[in-house]
């Protein structure tokens, strides 16, 4: 295992289809001790069922997949896709090498071709019952992020009672459950935006929608 530098673990949300899932993944980022949580897309989000968590888990985005791949490997982490595939090796088994980002496919279709692009290499999650093909992507989470963090040799939290001790809130979004931009990046959202309704879309109703709008209809089931 590489020690020589910081291990860390980020979180890649792209096309999560359920509205309260980026909640309850930033809910498994915090315990686990995951760096960021990187948004793909949308920068509006959902925090139903974060308790809070969202306030110690920092939030980063990018237009595109390419672009959160290139912010990646220029911090020398590798990107791992949490799918069964033929190459994919048990997560209980540890193969990682050095900082990871995990990208977990959507609930349904899991990840797709272009997704899979960007991945360093697969993990899957062993199951030893028969009634389920599948795991929630929150649970998923939870136990990929949790194995890396033992290889990782994380420090396990201070506890106090029968619940783990919370630290004061050090992160403070922009805006409620709004991943903050500079200027520049807004500008190319708007651009985008615009490249997007001369190309048919989008159908342009002549008024901006809500972003609570936008979140239910990218996270409707």
């Amino acid at each position: 295992m590489e020690n020589e530098k910081k291990l860390e673990s980020f979180v890649l949300v792209h096309n999560i289809a359920k509205r309260h899932n980026v909640g309850t993944l930033a809910r498994s980022a915090t315990a686990f001790g995951v760096s960021e949580m990187i948004l793909v897309g949308r920068r509006d989000f959902n925090a139903f069922g974060s308790h809070g968590s969202i306030s110690h888990v920092r939030f980063r985005h990018f237009h595109s997949l390419a672009d959160a791949k290139t912010f990646l490997k220029e911090r020398d982490c590798d990107i791992c896709g949490v799918e069964i595939t033929d190459n994919a090796v048990a997560v209980n088994e540890h193969p990682f090498k050095r900082s990871t980002a995990f990208l977990l496919g959507n609930e349904g279709s899991g990840l797709s071709a272009k997704e899979c692009e960007i991945c360093d290499f697969f993990v899957y999650i062993p199951q030893y019952g028969c009634g389920t093909a599948s795991l929630n992507v929150t649970v998923a989470a939870s136990i990929v992020l949790h194995q890396f963090g033992v290889w990782a040799g994380f420090s396990e939290r201070t506890r106090e009672g029968n619940k783990f001790i919370v630290a004061e809130r050090p992160f403070k979004q922009a805006k409620k459950n709004y991943c903050a931009e500079t200027s520049e990046s807004i500008a190319e959202e708007r651009r985008l935006k615009r490249e997007n309704l001369s190309n048919g879309f989008f159908e342009d109703t002549g008024k901006e929608e809500s972003p609570t709008n936008l979140l239910d209809t990218l996270f409707d089931d």
